[in-house]
């Protein structure tokens, strides 16, 4: 818990502060990526870093519907002190892509109701909310795949994929790498439907980073665990 001065740190305090560091270069490269904060996420993690955790704090800062200061919220929360139906209505207003990846990572994958909202979010007719289902499903299938059908999953996969809207997209082929990564016996299927779907295959990757083209990433990744 935090202590000190900063436990009287108010909304507009950090408003105010995250203000202070906005840049318009990094807006304008973030707009890029359908995001809207002007924040360099180095100095926000900062910022999250001296708030400390303070949970009340968090809830206020994400009613405030800004971008920075929902990033930050989801830093300073205590993830376990939400329940499904506040994470499962936080990830539908999550609205941006960075507020939605940030959410899942720091929040969801760390609250106890991280399975029951992955399997309810997988079948949600809403692509973007479909697309945390798969990315949850995508982090079991690297971590804690059992009780998981990885037949099934690349059964979907091979069938939605080539058409699902962006982000749901993304996630899915994220998935089909981490299936081609952490399961041998899948692997050269998880390759076969990344040559035949060719999804992000022609995706602009910069010098030394690794593609996320399935074929590519998987073979790259499997390398790189064989001399680890």
């Amino acid at each position: 818990m935090a202590t000190g001065s900063e436990s009287n740190t108010s909304v507009e305090d950090v408003l105010a502060e995250l203000a202070a560091l906005e840049d318009p270069k990094t807006r304008a490269v973030n707009e890029r990526h359908g995001d809207d904060h002007a924040v360099n996420l180095t100095k926000l993690r900062a910022v999250a870093k001296r708030l400390k955790v303070q949970h009340d704090l968090a809830g206020e800062l994400w009613r405030t519907g800004d971008t920075a200061a929902r990033l930050v919220a989801t830093l300073i929360s205590r993830p376990k002190s939400y329940g499904a139906a506040e994470l499962d209505a936080m990830l539908r207003d999550a609205r941006t892509p960075k507020v939605h990846g940030w959410l899942l990572s720091n929040v969801v994958q760390k609250n106890p109701h991280a399975d029951e909202l992955r399997a309810a979010w997988f079948a949600d007719p809403d692509p973007v909310v479909a697309s945390a289902g798969w990315a949850l499903t995508g982090d079991r299938v690297a971590k804690a795949p059992a009780g998981l059908d990885l037949h099934e999953l690349l059964d979907l996969i091979e069938q939605r994929m080539q058409e699902a809207p962006e982000r749901l997209q993304w996630a899915m082929n994220e998935c089909l790498a981490a299936i081609g990564i952490h399961h041998p016996e899948h692997r050269a299927r998880a390759i076969g439907i990344g040559e035949r779907l060719g999804v992000l295959k022609d995706y602009p990757t910069p010098p030394n980073c690794t593609s996320p083209y399935a074929p590519i990433w998987i073979t790259e990744m499997v390398r790189r665990r064989a001399e680890g």
